[in-house]
């Protein structure tokens, strides 16, 4: 399992189509994703700014387009890239991420 962090309007653009596309797919060639266990790292590092986040439980044997685990920046840690749009068929699960009472973003109980 893979996850990505998208906001609800960005996602809310992929209804009734088969596909989503992330912005990043624009500007880097890919949609980032991420482990479970970096999840949280990832949130409170690049998206402090922003409300209303989902994350989409993406199940890799279901998706169409290509998936690359690499370190473009030097993080330590290969994080999993979707190279092509997400067929929406390989969303398990949407989840609300929200924060806690310090600001933090904190995982639901079950993603």
């Amino acid at each position: 399992m893979i996850y990505h962090i998208t906001d609800k309007a960005t996602w809310l653009k992929a209804s009734g189509s088969k596909n989503f596309k992330a912005e990043s797919l624009d500007t880097e060639g890919f949609i980032h994703c991420s482990p479970v266990d970096k999840l949280l790292k990832v949130a409170n590092s690049f998206y402090k700014e922003h409300t209303d986040l989902l994350i989409l439980s993406i199940d890799e044997s279901k998706v169409k387009s290509k998936i690359i685990r690499e370190d473009l920046y030097g993080h330590g840690f290969e994080f999993p890239h979707i190279y092509g749009e997400l067929n929406l068929d390989a969303v398990i699960k949407i989840s609300d991420f929200k924060r806690g009472e310090n600001g933090s973003y904190v995982l639901p109980d079950k993603i």
